[in-house]
């Protein structure tokens, strides 16, 4: 797939993979039938719906309003979203109600999974908060993922169980070990979900204005994602490094399967080991949740602000004219406006909630992907149709940057003069650009990148 274009929701083929002998009496998974159960369950069915309203004879009243700020800050408060809810330290697991408010479902989000819970056989973290906190529960922490994969006759495959490797297990004898074969490898860190609800209230129109207006050169690519909760109706992705999701519930349901082991509605089977099945170390009957949790945990993110800016002082202006001088501002959007209150999204699942609809917000990202140099290697799918995003990554949002000392999608850069010099690809002209700025312009720019 060519830089710049567009995925489509055509039909996953098959790919033949590798099959792993379990030790034991363990259960052998047929992997070629697992990978294309997993690339179904993945696969967008359907057509692309509008979710902004025509600009054509006379505007609805919610359109013709001019768009307010959206609310920010690090304070763990509503957005408005949900109500704030019972005091946070008078909840606990006996008096929790789900969906109630946003402290409940903040709980839920912090909460620690177990074994009884249907935790693992294998897993990452053991709650969200685990993975998504600082400074505050829902922003982004030093948690990085760990996947791996395979090229073979110029095909990317999958390790078995999937791309991504768990790193903990409730059992030595299940513990999810890399195939030396499985070459491609890389880390993703964890991503900030603050102000994520007003990233899920973008329509897809505005993310394709957004792509449309950018030079062919740096263009991004837009995919097509399933909404999993919608029977895999098709969206722009727009969450994850490589945009693999388009709402919060999808996203939500896959973070509690892949992330914490945990079986929902919406993901009923439970993940091989490398190829082995783990029932025999699972004593929790599947499904292992009955998906109000992940409601909970997609509504507390469409309830949290967004992240705050720091002071904007003269030279923290002046910087940001530098960054859009270079060229940065044209992957790292600073504005976007989302849909309308009221308006369809998700496969017609959700509404734009009134605090949500019609908000600016400022994350210097477009939600697209490019090909900036640092890809890892691993495709959205392992299919032709995907294997032009084995280059890309998701253009990563800057607001909250302040807040992280492990930049890039790897973690692996530690200053952000770091971070710019990795750029290449999409970003070459950027960040030639930037070296041939004075130092005093340097200067200026990272005292902008410093109030994110």
């Amino acid at each position: 797939m060519a830089q710049g274009t567009w995925c489509g929701s055509a039909r996953l083929a098959s790919a033949a993979g590798i099959i792993i002998l379990a030790a034991g009496s363990w259960t052998v998974i047929d992997s070629q039938s697992t990978d294309e159960a997993r690339r179904q369950r993945f696969t967008a069915v359907g057509t692309l719906d509008r979710e902004a309203p025509l600009q054509t004879g006379t505007p609805t009243l919610s359109a013709a309003l001019a768009p307010s700020e959206a609310p920010t800050g690090f304070d763990n408060k509503t957005n408005g979203f949900s109500p704030q809810g019972p005091a946070f330290d008078t909840i606990d697991e006996d008096n929790v109600v789900a969906l109630r408010s946003f402290n409940d479902n903040r709980f839920i989000f912090e909460e620690a999974e177990t074994i009884a819970d249907g935790l693992g056989p294998t897993y990452n973290a053991q709650g969200c908060r685990e993975c998504h906190q600082n400074v505050v529960t829902g922003g982004a922490s030093q948690i990085a993922e760990h996947r791996t994969g395979r090229m073979t006759n110029g095909q990317f495959f999958e390790s078995q169980g999937g791309s991504l490797v768990h790193s903990r297990a409730t059992n030595p004898q299940i513990m999810e070990l890399v195939a030396f074969e499985d070459d491609v490898r890389t880390f993703r860190i964890s991503t900030n979900t603050l102000g994520a609800g007003f990233v899920e209230a973008i329509a897809n129109e505005t993310l394709l204005a957004i792509r449309a207006s950018q030079p062919a050169a740096v263009r991004g690519t837009a995919i097509q994602v399933p909404v999993l909760e919608a029977k895999n109706q098709p969206r722009l992705g727009r969450f994850g490094w490589k945009n693999q999701h388009a709402s919060l519930e999808s996203f939500s349901a896959d973070a509690y399967l892949n992330e914490m082991g945990i079986t929902t509605p919406i993901f009923p089977e439970e993940n091989t080991s490398s190829g082995r099945d783990v029932g025999p170390f699972d004593p929790v009957p599947d499904p292992e949740d009955d998906g109000v949790d992940v409601v909970a945990f997609a509504n507390f993110m469409r309830a949290t602000k967004a992240p705050a800016r720091g002071p904007i002082t003269a030279q923290v202006a002046a910087g940001e004219r530098v960054f859009a001088t270079v060229g940065c501002a044209t992957c790292h959007v600073p504005s976007i406006t989302t849909a309308p209150a009221g308006t369809p999204i998700n496969g017609g699942k959700l509404r734009v909630h009134a605090a949500l609809g019609n908000k600016t917000i400022h994350p210097f990202s477009d939600f697209l992907m490019h090909d900036v140099g640092t890809g890892d290697g691993i495709p959205v799918q392992p299919t032709a149709e995907f294997a032009g995003t084995a280059t890309q990554i998701r253009t990563a949002p800057l607001w909250a940057l302040r807040t992280r000392n492990r930049l890039m999608h790897d973690g692996l850069s530690f200053t952000k003069q770091e971070a710019i010099m990795r750029h290449a690809g999409q970003a070459t002209a950027a960040r030639t650009a930037y070296q041939a700025l004075s130092e005093a312009s340097k200067t200026l720019l990272l005292r902008f990148l410093d109030s994110l």
